[in-house]
């Protein structure tokens, strides 16, 4: 265990090259959707997500990126990537605060995004985000500065080289009241005794606080995640196509 990675970095690594075929990530949707990504397309997702936040959006550590998102794989994905930048990366209420000072807000609803900073000088960048898996942009008229995700990201290079690394001290996530350094990020893995990767069973209705370091530790110990939306039921049938061995 002493080669579990300690870094978003390591751990990007870890997707890409530790059984990078096998499921780290089972999404199911309140709609009956059902995502799979195994950890080399995972990888991929997030560092095409990371070039798009440095390439377009400027990021770089200490930039502060609000995740207004609910719990989603995609949500997941700009976690990582945030974090992938060096980033502050914000979720909870205070993603949707206005007086939350923010760089780039991710939102599925970029008018209140607008709305809500209007009073901001200048305002933060609002990157819209539509949650369905296939979808190849937003779809719908944009507000005015707006940027879209969904349909810009795809573009983007499939590996991620960071400019600068943050330093263990600085805030890597911010939800609620509670604050995290990339030094403690990763740190509740190391403590993980030895055994199989489990494939873990994760609930969004659970909130942040329980499901992204529920989550890390996982992934860091080399298993995977089924993370269920809002409204989908862990059923036992559930439980056994998918393998679950915790949670």
């Amino acid at each position: 265990m002493d080669l579990l990675p300690k870094t978003p970095t390591a751990l990007l690594e870890a997707f890409r090259t530790l059984h990078p075929t096998s499921p780290r990530l089972s999404w199911y949707g309140p709609e009956g959707e059902r995502v799979e990504f195994s950890g080399r397309v995972l990888e991929n997702w997030v560092a095409k997500s990371a070039n798009y936040l440095v390439d377009e959006l400027d990021a770089e550590p200490g930039t502060i990126v609000a995740v207004d998102l609910p719990l989603h794989w995609r949500s997941l994905v700009w976690l990582l990537a945030s974090w992938a930048v060096g980033a502050t990366a914000v979720t909870g209420g205070e993603a949707a605060a206005a007086d939350v000072a923010v760089d780039i807000v991710a939102t599925t609803d970029p008018v209140a995004a607008h709305e809500l900073h209007g009073g901001t000088k200048p305002g933060p960048l609002v990157v819209a985000v539509a949650l369905p898996a296939l979808a190849m942009r937003w779809l719908g008229e944009l507000p005015p500065r707006t940027l879209d995700y969904c349909g810009d990201v795809r573009s983007h290079a499939d590996v991620f080289f960071a400019d600068d690394t943050p330093a263990t001290a600085d805030t890597a996530w911010r939800h609620e009241e509670s604050a995290l350094s990339y030094g403690q990020l990763l740190a509740p893995a190391a403590g993980v005794s030895a055994q199989a990767p489990q494939r873990l069973l994760l609930q969004a209705r659970d909130g942040w606080a329980a499901v992204v370091p529920a989550a890390l530790e996982a992934w860091a110990a080399g298993g995977s995640v089924v993370l269920l939306g809002a409204g989908v039921e862990a059923t036992d049938a559930l439980r056994s196509s998918e393998n679950v061995t915790a949670g």
